[in-house]
């Protein structure tokens, strides 16, 4: 191996840093036993992480996409053995589950008890006319826009806002630039966003099928994880016109610790986090409203952020609260009745269908139903779906709570009423088991912004750090994805390490032609 002496510090442990060590591994050429990864919590994965059991129900915090132009993830899923395949990579196995199970949405949108027609975006000319200057406008000129300030009323009403926004998570208020962003780099999804057909699934969830197959391979090459160790801070000096990171400090075991670097040693941090203080409640406790910014990451960020205005400004996504969040929850079942109900109102198998969203939801609750088994290990009698709404601070449609303020109970019953199974309703209610999780930054990286206020990834005045993750700047490509946070690992490592690389090409559907005129087709519509 080469740099055998060096030694590489990873804080976070969600899919940024452990793509950021299978990189040091196989592209730095660097020993596993040189790279240390501290996790504040005692679990591994990030915004990917699951948990639970059949009993005490399943637990998925969110879920994100996978798309063939996702071209970092899929390099690095294709070196990674898979968990229960091994002889195949994950990229393999997801590839062939991929052929096995083929998506299409018959229900994108339901309204009124039933799945309506959105294969016209509903468009005006003025919307069409918006949409094609968003594109060709810079960032410079949007800068702290929101998507409202550039569009009107109307737009919002469209059936294209209502798919784009719950697929992805838009708000009104969210930044411009961003919007921007998703439309140039999803512009090939223009024509087959009613029906998710562009969509890859994985074969369980995104911790079974991801993340723990990347744990196992870090593991198994001497990668060190240092568990409920959180970084609280960084010392710098100054080298010349360069800022070192020359100490780490961190808590562990209820112990003060400090780590002094060498001279070429490195730092990778997962600045900000989309899941910090989420709250769990249960099928008959709601969870407990966040009033303020406890999170570890968040805190690291903010103290070495006044090093430096090139650290970037925390402050900008982690204070606006009521912009930023969500409510997921997750529904295991025992049996199969109300998986059964699911299938026959959406009118397809479990697995080949994207988003359900209630479009005369108050809450604009969306519900994914998955392949089975959904977690490794999960009994055939057990089934799981999740979901998800952009609105939990409204009131219910027929649960006149806030949906932040109510139980998983009435969660369930909320959507049972909504999906025309009331007269199941005691029966539902008696064999699933619905864990809602709040979560107060998950769309943050969407707020406004202005161009400085996310750090590059290696910045130029850093000698020895790195940022990685959804709050780290890479230029055109979009936040909020797996994509992202691998692509900034892949940055981070060639960069830091002066290897002569680059990360792979950003896939860039505007500069297809055939893309293009199925795009402008699809705005006629």
């Amino acid at each position: 191996m080469l740099n055998d002496h060096r030694k590489f510090y990873l804080v976070g442990s969600g899919i940024a840093s452990l793509a950021s060590a299978a990189y040091l591994i196989r592209d730095g050429q660097i020993s596993g036993d040189q790279i240390y990864i501290f996790e504040q919590l005692a679990t591994v994965g990030g915004c990917l992480g699951a948990s639970g059991n059949p009993e005490m129900g399943y637990i998925l915090r969110g879920g994100r996409m996978l798309n063939f132009s996702y071209v970092c993830t899929y390099d690095l899923l294709s070196f990674i053995p898979s968990l229960t395949r091994p002889e195949m990579s994950v990229l393999s196995e997801i590839q062939a589950f991929n052929k096995k199970v083929e998506s299409q949405s018959l229900a994108r949108v339901v309204e009124n008890g039933s799945a309506i027609n959105v294969n016209e975006m509903g468009f005006s000319n003025k919307d069409r006319l918006d949409l094609i200057e968003l594109l060709g406008v810079t960032e410079e000129y949007l800068e702290t826009k929101t998507i409202e300030q550039w569009f009107k009323p109307a737009f919002f009403k469209t059936n294209f806002w209502c798919m784009w926004a719950t697929m992805f998570g838009f708000q009104p208020w969210h930044s411009a630039v961003e919007c921007k962003r998703y439309l140039n780099r999803y512009i090939h999804e223009f024509e087959r966003i009613n029906i998710l057909e562009g969509v890859d699934r994985i074969p369980y969830n995104q911790y079974d099928s991801m993340i723990r197959p990347l744990i196992k391979w870090l593991k198994e090459k001497g990668v060190s994880f240092e568990m409920e160790a959180e970084v609280t801070d960084l010392d710098f000096r100054m080298s010349g016109d360069q800022l070192v990171v020359e100490q780490i400090h961190y808590i562990q075991d209820a112990e003060q610790k400090q780590i002094f670097l060498a001279e070429d040693d490195l730092v990778l941090v997962n600045a900000g986090s989309t899941t910090a203080d989420f709250n769990l409640g249960s099928m008959y406790e709601p969870p407990m409203p966040i009033t303020k910014q406890d999170g570890g990451s968040w805190a690291l960020w903010e103290s070495i952020a006044k090093e430096c205005p090139e650290f970037g400004n925390p402050s900008v996504f982690n204070s606006r609260i009521d912009e930023s969040l969500w409510e997921s929850f997750t529904v295991t079942c025992q049996g199969t009745q109300f998986f059964d109900l699911l299938q026959q109102f959406l009118g397809y198998n479990a697995g080949t269908d994207g988003l359900a969203t209630l479009n005369d939801s108050n809450w604009l609750m969306s519900i994914f139903v998955p392949y089975q088994p959904h977690f490794i290990g999960q009994p055939e009698n057990v089934t799981v779906f999740c979901g998800y709404s952009l609105f939990p601070d409204k009131q219910g449609n027929f649960v006149r709570k806030k949906m932040c303020d109510c139980t998983g109970e009435e969660i369930l019953i909320e959507l049972i009423s909504h999906l025309g199974f009331a007269i199941h309703l005691d029966e539902l209610l008696e064999t699933s088991n619905c864990i809602p999780c709040l979560l107060p930054y998950i769309t943050s990286q969407f707020l406004t912004r202005s161009i400085w206020d996310r750090p590059l990834v290696v910045p130029k005045v850093s000698k020895n750090l790195a940022f990685v993750g959804q709050f780290a700047e890479v230029p055109l490509d979009v936040s909020f994805t797996v994509e992202y946070a691998v692509r900034t690992a892949q940055t981070a490592v060639y960069q830091l390490l002066d290897l002569n690389k680059e990360p792979i090409s950003i896939y860039q559907g505007t500069q297809s032609a055939s893309i293009l005129v199925k795009a402008i087709k699809s705005l006629v519509h």
